[in-house]
């Protein structure tokens, strides 16, 4: 082995590496958010999560993103350390289908049959379509499929390249001395271990041990132990996603890491006794790449197999050694591990932004009764409400953007842009509550009132005020559209009641039934309100617009000017409803 080979298998473990990671996010993007989706409402029976584990990581081709996924799950509250288990007993045996993949590179034979299921027969052929459908596909799907082709592609060009700059090594002796000293159980084990948790991919790392098996030079008895090693070396990027998250979280890191290695110690000793009692002749025997992807299916089933029925006593010495006290604070909802699933981060966003709509529109609410009676408790709690609702803005608006920023789907794209829009308004909205509040204890504070006529039209404008915020947010929680087309017919004749009520007002006080500070709340009020309508126009037109294909909401208002249609009836309807008292 010269310098050129060496370099040859630098350019191949980088081709390797990086079509797995290529093909990961693919295959991430296009699946894996539909289906951590259905992993994070699995019940807790045991079996149904282990096959839902196994499934998803056979899919998106990794453990790793699996496990941090179901930390993420449990952090943010989707999911009990109890149901996590069986998913990550799952995923450890799901990321065996790698092994099986790779294998295929030592496929040796001279039928046709035989030479098309050899990677460079087919590789290419799968290259150029990933190419042509992530070139020339105009739907986002048809790219995907394009990267994932292209992905699995590269990542067997780098295999291939590894396995043949590695082929020289058969014939140099100091190899073979380096290989016989993971013969050792505990140095196999920490050489397998430390390769892992430095490229963060079992799978990769098993990729790797294949290709120098190719040389003939692997036994059976140094791969067993790296292999195991392997195992416990792909627990680093659990336990690293752990740190700052909640006990909960912690103790499913940590349950990773007691099954790797309460399975790896008990089945290397098993291992060990009865090689030393039966001295097995196959441990000195080369082990090619088939043989690894047995060994490494082997050793994960017996791991669940030792592991699964004893899931009860895993979890209570993962809570053991994670007790409650080491806990500071709750687990937060929007936990940025669940960025990788963006279906699952939308959802818990709208969790966030319906109680932050809830909020918005309650202090609003409490905001227009101070306005008759003034209540200390009220004012205490509105301002509560705005400071909570500035807070979960803040909050949210951050996790957007950085979910923003992740491949995901058209539909969660909208989504997510959606949200960033409409918190703003909720927002303000909490704001208007506080105006209103400001408003309502200047009146206070300079012993003023309204006359009798204008609290009868407050009363006509608050009854309006409140019927569509109601609107709004059955509108956003549900997707009622039904709301949401009611919503803008209701903020013109809002908008025509103020325009009233100003003018009445200009009257009185030529009339001097009311003073002009009287009038300077009075406009503020009214503002507000005008405003509060507008801010719910925009809500409800977000999830008009959704549901038809970015439709211009504002366009159909047109109708009002025609005199026809059901934009207009609505306008009718509410403006009689809420006509003030001539």
């Amino acid at each position: 082995m010269d310098i050129f080979d060496l370099l040859t298998l630098v350019g191949g473990l980088c081709l390797f590496l990086f079509g797995m990671n290529l093909m990961g996010e693919a295959l991430e993007k296009s699946a894996g958010g539909k289906l951590k989706s259905i992993l994070s409402r699995i019940t807790g029976n045991k079996f149904t999560g282990f096959l839902l584990g196994l499934g998803v990581t056979a899919i998106i081709q990794s453990s790793s993103a699996t496990t941090v996924m179901v930390v993420g799950f449990v952090n943010s509250g989707l999911m009990s350390l109890h149901q996590a288990i069986g998913v990550i007993m799952g995923a450890n045996v799901g990321t065996t289908v790698t092994a099986w993949l790779l294998s295929l590179t030592g496929i040796s034979g001279d039928s046709v049959f035989v030479q098309l299921l050899k990677p460079s027969s087919f590789t290419p052929v799968l290259a150029l379509v990933g190419i042509v459908l992530y070139m020339f596909g105009r739907s986002g799907r048809k790219k995907d499929a394009g990267m994932i082709f292209l992905g699995f592609a590269t990542l067997m060009f780098g295999m291939e390249a590894m396995t043949g700059a590695v082929s020289g090594l058969k014939d140099v002796p100091e190899f073979r001395n380096i290989l016989l000293m993971f013969s050792n159980p505990i140095l196999g084990v920490l050489a397998g271990a430390a390769l892992t948790a430095i490229i963060q991919s079992s799978s990769a790392s098993v990729g790797i041990l294949q290709a120098l098996s190719s040389t003939g030079q692997v036994t059976f008895g140094a791969a067993v132990p790296i292999i195991m090693g392997q195992n416990i070396g792909t627990c680093v990027t659990a336990l690293i996603s752990s740190v700052g998250t909640g006990k909960a979280a912690k103790r499913t890191a940590v349950v990773h890491l007691l099954f790797n290695v309460i399975g790896t110690a008990v089945w290397l000793t098993v291992y060990c006794v009865l090689n030393a009692v039966f001295k097995f002749s196959f441990v000195s025997q080369a082990i090619d790449q088939l043989g690894i992807a047995v060994v490494h299916t082997v050793f994960n089933l017996a791991c669940t197999a030792l592991m699964l029925p004893l899931s009860g006593w895993l979890e209570k010495l993962a809570c053991s050694l994670v007790p409650d006290k080491t806990q500071e604070g709750p687990a937060t909802i929007l936990d940025e591990r669940l960025l990788a699933a963006p279906a699952v981060a939308i959802e818990r966003s709208r969790e966030v932004a319906a109680v932050m709509a809830d909020r918005a529109v309650s202090a609003l609410t409490q905001s227009l009764e101070l306005l008759r009676e003034y209540d200390a408790e009220k004012a205490k709690a509105i301002a509560e409400k705005e400071r909570e609702v500035d807070s979960l803005e803040d909050t949210l608006g951050s996790y957007l953007v950085k979910l923003s920023s992740r491949p995901m789907t058209a539909k969660d794209s909208g989504e997510a842009a959606k949200l960033l829009h409409v918190i703003g308004d909720f927002e303000r909205i909490s704001d208007h509550a506080v105006n209103i509040l400001n408003s309502a204890e200047e009146k206070r504070a300079k012993s003023l009132n309204f006359s009798a006529a204008a609290l009868e039209e407050l009363s006509v404008i608050t009854g309006a005020e409140k019927e569509i915020l109601a609107l709004t947010l059955k509108a956003f929680e549900n997707g009622d559209l039904q709301s949401a087309a009611l919503v803008e017919p209701l903020q013109r004749v809002i908008d025509a009641i103020k325009e009233q009520m100003r003018t009445r007002h200009v009257l009185r006080m030529q009339k001097g039934v009311c003073t002009i500070e009287m009038g300077f709340i009075w406009s503020d009020v009214l503002t507000s309100l005008e405003r509060v309508a507008g801010h719910c126009a925009n809500i409800a037109g977000c999830e008009m617009q959704m549901a038809h294909d970015n439709l211009d909401i504002h366009g159909y208002s047109k109708g009002l000017l025609s005199g026809e249609g059901a934009y207009t009836d609505n306008y009718r309807s509410f403006a009689e409803k809420y006509a003030l008292v001539q």
